[in-house]
């Protein structure tokens, strides 16, 4: 039988692959829902999609490596089968909890990798050689950044939380869909993020533009930090002539 452990450790890297896989089915066979052309996605990304597939899998590497270490430290026996799991109301606030932490951690330290520029230039800039975000280049980045910015807001966000590893299972392939979308270049009608956050697709797209650069750091899940502390950058979606749709930035 397969351990909670070993489950929350490798699910959401499969719901990675797999949520990310139905973008790019999406972005190759409906232009109308992009938000930059594909011809746009081939002549501003600087960096293969081979390359990038292999620094997410070294980004992935090693959460595996630090997830298992933190579930061995923090391994409890009385975690079974049989045990009583938490109850819903429990995991919800579990949820909005790891989600706050998670949020606080990312928009600090990723704001911070762009104000020093060392930092930026040698660490952040490798996930910004994706002007054209898609969905599987979510978590392309310096390996240094990921286990910082990534791995280790994932594992504060569970310990903060105290959600079980059967818990974590659920949350973390949520936040992977969530961070998957956000980084999809796609404004799909209907889709439930965009209808529940305000941090989605089209806010982090403003991001990775050159004018948009210092603003809109906030990830995955609210943009709460932003408007508190003045980085927020509204946007309008407009329907471009050669169709598909653009998140053009408005004053605040």
């Amino acid at each position: 039988m397969v351990s909670n452990e070993m489950l929350g450790t490798f699910v959401p890297i499969v719901v990675y692959w797999v949520y990310s896989g139905v973008y790019v089915y999406l972005g190759n066979n409906f232009e109308e829902y992009r938000l930059h052309p594909k011809k746009e996605e081939e002549v501003k990304n600087v960096v293969s999609k081979g390359t990038v597939v292999k620094g997410v899998l070294v980004q992935q590497a090693f959460q595996i490596v630090v997830s298992l270490i933190l579930f061995t430290i923090i391994h409890d026996d009385s975690e079974t089968s049989t045990s009583t799991p938490p109850s819903l109301l429990v995991m919800l606030w579990q949820f909005m909890i790891a989600m706050v932490v998670l949020d606080t951690w990312q928009y600090f330290i990723h704001r911070y990798m762009h104000i020093n520029k060392f930092l930026y230039q040698h660490i952040h800039s490798k996930h910004h050689l994706l002007v054209v975000p898609y969905g599987f280049g979510a978590l392309y980045n310096h390996p240094l950044e990921g286990l910082l910015l990534d791995t280790a807001g994932g594992a504060l966000s569970f310990l903060a939380s105290g959600m079980t590893p059967r818990t974590s299972i659920f949350f973390f392939s949520f936040a992977t869909i969530k961070t998957v979308d956000d980084h999809c270049g796609l404004w799909l009608p209907g889709n439930i993020f965009h209808i529940l956050f305000s941090n989605n697709s089209a806010y982090h797209d403003v991001h990775h533009q050159l004018y948009g650069s210092k603003y809109n750091f906030s990830q995955p899940f609210f943009i709460t930090w932003d408007k508190i502390l003045g980085t927020h950058m509204p946007y309008s979606l407009v329907k471009r002539k050669e169709g598909g749709l653009e998140a053009r930035p408005l004053k605040d």
